[in-house]
Parts: structure tokens; C-alpha cells; sequence
């Protein structure tokens, strides 16, 4: 299928606006990252969530950033639950932090894993806990960033698990073929690397983006920017949490609706959705601001982007 397409997929589980709806039942999202040296990326990723539509956004970050990502903006939630083994009391586990931090799973239908998060040993397991926490309780995961050096260094941990989307970029996406033993061969290799992780859907980054549950590939090509600015796959994620709390949402027949499109699809949608609206953001940034352009830039026109491809005057 084409843009047109795929785009109008995608149209279909967006919940429309209602009075009858409440407040959470569009989107409550939740992003685990954000350390001493990394407060940007879960704001960003945070921030782009609500920005495309999500009613709700939690940070858990470590305490070391809490404040700074605080001080950014009131519109997100934080939560200074995790701790690096830099500033964790004496003898802290994870087993001790994580009580606190998976509390909020029970708040929310998506997980973003990754954003900031750091490679500190205490924080990437007890994050290993968030996730076998997540899954437990069969919510969505978005895995990003330092998220995939841990599915990198332990691929067993989101192997079969199908309500999960990697988004590696071209370096990440090697390093997840070398944990699998996959060697680089072409086009098709999106779709390999998500059969061996047991169908995962995998959101390839790159001059196109490949999008692959194993079974179904799509291609997103709509043209983004040329300023390959830091963020912007932090602006993904968010996006994407905000595209699978839809996905819930048109399953649980939030609004009526034909209910025709099966779980598989459901999730290369997602993904479709999430890639094309970053990929559109990152383009009328760009013409904004041109060699410019900042993290921040891509944040000030996502709503645009949302307008031009998802909006009722939409010409898609």
C-alpha cells in the first residue's frame, strides 16, 4: 500500500474528540530514563506524547535529574523513582527500587524505555525489571536509546513479546543484529531481525524508515529534514507511545467503529503513524529554521504536522 493508504489506516484509530470522553482515556503514557548526564531526551520524548495527543505524561527518571526536568516544563508528570549506583545509598539493588518505580504501571497504557536512561549498571537492571514488570501486566513498550543497549546485551528480555517496538537507528540496528547473530544483507533485513526476535515490531530509522512485524514490512518515506539534529528520535518515541495508547483504545472500542483491523496491524500502523509525523515535524522544522534547527524546534511543530497528515482538511 501507498502513502495515501497507510496514512488513512492510521486515520482510523485515532479516537476522535468527544464530550463524553475523560480525562486519561486518550493516552497515558509513561517514559523510564533520564539520568544525572541526560535530562533532555525523556522530556522531549514526554512532551512529544502529550503534544501528539496523549492526556498524560509521567517521567521516572533518577533522582540526580528529576530537578532539572522539573524545572522544564508543568505540563509533564516526574517521578525521581530510579537511582544511579553513582548516588544510591550503600548495598542499594534493584529489588529495593523497583516497588516504587513500577507503581505507576498501573496508571498508564505505554511505556517508553530508554530515553536518557545512561548505561549505569543499577539503573539498566532495575529498567530489566520495569520491563518484565510491563509485560506482566501486557502493557505496550517502546524501546529507544539506551533501551536497546540493554535488549542489545540481553535480547531474551523482549524476545516474543509483540505488544513491543525497537526503533533503532542504523548503529543501534547493527549492534541488534550482532546479539542475534544476523549478518547486514539488505532491504529485507528489518524483517529478519524481527523474526528473530519472535515478531517484535522493529522501526528501522534511516533516509526511509522500514517498518517490520516479521510478517509485513511498510516503508515511511515521507521527506524529513536534513538537519540530523539530537532528539529526534526522541520526538519518535513519544509520538509512538501516543499511537499505541490509540491502538488500545480502538481495541477496547473506546468510540464505535468497524473494528476490522487485526493486532499485527495494528502495530505496523502504530509505528507507520508515529515515523511519518516525526519525519513530516522534522521537515517544517527545517524549513523553519534550516541549519538552525534545535531539538525544541521539532516540539513547536508537531501539531502542524499532526494537522497535515491526520487532520480533517488534510490533503492525504
Amino acid at each position: 500500500m501507498g502513502l495515501k493508504e497507510n496514512i488513512k489506516l492510521v486515520r482510523a484509530i485515532i479516537p476522535p474528540l468527544k464530550e463524553s470522553f475523560h480525562k486519561g482515556q486518550a493516552g497515558r503514557v509513561a517514559v523510564f530514563g533520564g539520568c544525572e548526564d541526560y535530562t533532555g531526551a525523556p522530556f522531549f520524548s514526554c512532551l512529544a506524547s502529550m503534544i501528539v495527543g496523549a492526556d498524560m505524561g509521567h517521567i521516572v527518571c533518577a533522582k540526580d535529574a528529576s530537578t532539572s526536568i522539573k524545572a522544564y516544563s508543568p505540563d509533564v508528570m516526574v517521578h525521581p523513582y530510579l537511582q544511579e549506583s553513582t548516588s544510591a545509598a550503600a548495598g542499594t539493588t534493584a529489588k529495593d527500587i523497583l516497588p516504587k518505580a513500577t507503581s505507576i504501571l498501573d496508571r498508564v497504557h505505554v511505556i517508553v524505555v530508554g530515553p536518557g536512561m545512561g548505561r549505569d549498571k543499577l539503573m539498566i537492571e532495575t529498567v530489566s525489571g520495569v520491563i518484565e514488570a510491563a509485560k506482566s501486566k501486557n502493557l505496550h513498550i517502546v524501546i529507544d536509546a539506551d533501551g536497546l543497549y540493554l535488549v542489545q546485551h540481553n535480547p531474551d528480555i523482549i524476545k516474543g513479546y509483540k505488544r513491543a517496538v525497537l526503533t533503532p537507528n542504523v548503529v543501534e540496528f547493527k549492534r541488534l543484529q550482532d546479539s542475534v547473530g544476523l549478518k547486514p544483507e539488505g532491504e529485507n533485513d528489518v524483517t529478519k531481525l524481527s523474526q528473530a526476535f519472535g515478531g517484535v515490531t522493529v522501526l528501522q530509522k534511516g533516509p526511509v524508515d522500514r517498518i517490520s512485524n516479521g510478517s509485513e514490512t511498510l516503508v515511511s518515506d515521507i521527506q524529513g529534514g536534513l538537519k540530523r539534529v539530537g532528539g529526534q528520535g526522541d520526538t519518535l518515541s513519544g509520538s509512538l507511545a501516543t499511537f499505541l495508547a490509540w491502538k488500545k483504545a480502538y481495541q477496547d472500542n473506546l468510540w464505535e467503529h468497524s473494528n476490522e483491523l487485526a493486532e499485527d496491524k495494528l502495530m505496523t500502523i502504530a509505528a507507520y503513524g508515529a515515523s511519518s509525523i516525526t519525519r513530516k515535524t522534522s521537515r517544517l522544522a527545517y524549513e523553519a529554521k534550516g541549519r538552525a534547527m534545535l531539538t525544541s524546534d521539532l516540539s513547536k511543530h508537531l501539531g502542524d504536522a499532526y494537522v497535515e497528515l491526520f487532520g480533517s482538511d488534510s490533503k492525504l
